[in-house]
């Protein structure tokens, strides 16, 4: 029997929408989606899905893959499993798992330019991703930018309530002045003056390039959401509104599209500045405008990057790609640029189907030659 040119493995996916996968011999076999980690059910759940799918073959697992987050439930587990079978454990950074699982779907080899939008994602460098352009092929990958910073004031409460990011962005903006006159009505008077003073001080203001944080911002700077109940609530709101502007054939006043630095840090403050000094009678408006300017700034940002690189396809990861609006309009500006996009079509675009990612990532790590050309030959060639 000749030799599978990759090895079997595990992948336990991260902390939201939970699934495992085994790739085995290239072909990918999907748990059921468990839940949030955070519910000791879907732990449960993913402990039995796990062990279900090392009975699903008798070939050896050679890795068990996982996010780089230390502290989710799915990590502990990889470790220890891990240490059972006396496999490597293999972290892959949650943006890069993203654009492989897209790659994985699509059968993709080549170097790809890769556009990963979502809430939140361990950077490796410690920090709060979740707006990346990146370059990935089957055995590297490389950060070429971010969207520009907002702080988290309060920390993950900042997730949970839009108008928190609707204030870290007029801080961001140098309208700090601001923040008790347009959002104390909605979220209090008190919580107003004390996140302003929160974000004067930086306490508990972690940064992040989330896009996820900015469609909060964006919603909660036209009052469309104060306090989600429900995961991207604000964005849906968000997507709705323009979507009813949209619908009737006008075309939305916009800010002009964005370019990023010589950093690669993409600045979306000009958008959102756009919506501060929006009527109330104009949200709707103000809502498409925005989404047409992320959406062309976004394009072009990947798509300069696919030219400096000689790269021909983008693809497009994380759960903000749910946005069918933004989708579809980042999608038509790099075809018209001549591009190839790729985007999830059997799998989520988000967390649900990272562990496939994670799986790929890991299986070509493994499966590499040891003289496989470095990043920064492949870079140089690319």
């Amino acid at each position: 029997m000749p030799t599978p040119e990759l090895p079997d493995v595990i992948a336990v996916g991260a902390w939201l929408k939970n699934a495992a996968c085994r790739l085995t011999d290239g072909v990918a076999h999907m748990s059921p989606v468990h839940g949030d980690l955070g519910d000791a059910q879907a732990c449960t759940a993913l402990e039995a899905s796990v062990a279900a799918l090392r009975r699903r073959s008798p070939r050896p697992v050679a890795a068990i893959a996982h996010d780089l987050h230390p502290d989710y439930f799915s990590t502990r587990l990889a470790l220890r499993l891990a240490a059972e079978l006396g496999v490597p454990a293999i972290g892959v950074q949650h943006h890069h798992a993203h654009i492989a699982a897209v790659m994985a779907e699509h059968q993709v080899q080549d170097a790809v330019i890769g556009l990963a939008l979502d809430g939140f994602g361990l950077g490796s460098d410690g920090q709060a991703w979740g707006g990346e352009l990146l370059w990935v092929d089957a055995h590297h990958w490389a950060r070429l930018g971010h969207l520009g910073h907002l702080a988290l004031p309060g920390g993950d409460a900042a997730a949970r309530e839009p108008w928190r990011m609707a204030a870290s962005a007029l801080h961001a903006l140098g309208r700090e002045e601001q923040i008790v006159d347009r959002l104390g009505a909605a979220a209090g008077q008190a919580a107003a003056r004390g996140l302003r003073q929160l974000l004067r001080s930086g306490f508990n203001c972690p940064p992040t390039s989330s896009a996820g944080r900015w469609f909060d911002a964006a919603a909660g700077a036209l009052g469309l959401c104060v306090r989600q109940a429900h995961e991207a609530e604000a964005a849906i709101a968000l997507e709705r509104a323009a979507s009813r502007w949209l619908a009737g054939g006008r075309d939305p006043r916009q800010p002009d599209p964005v370019l990023a630095d010589a950093a690669g840090v993409l600045d979306l403050r000009p958008l959102i500045a756009a919506l501060f000094n929006a009527p109330a009678e104009a949200c709707d408006e103000a809502a498409a405008g925005f989404h047409t300017a992320l959406a062309a700034s976004l394009a072009g940002w990947a798509a300069a990057a696919a030219r400096r690189r000689g790269v021909a396809t983008v693809c497009l990861g994380g759960g903000c790609f749910a946005n069918v609006l933004l989708t579809e309009r980042v999608t038509q500006w790099l075809q018209a640029q001549g591009l190839r996009v790729l985007r999830p079509r059997q799998q989520a675009c988000g967390d649900a189907a990272l562990a496939l990612g994670q799986a790929w990532v890991a299986s070509r790590q493994l499966g590499a030659a040891v003289t496989a050309p470095t990043l920064e030959e492949r870079l140089t060639c690319a």
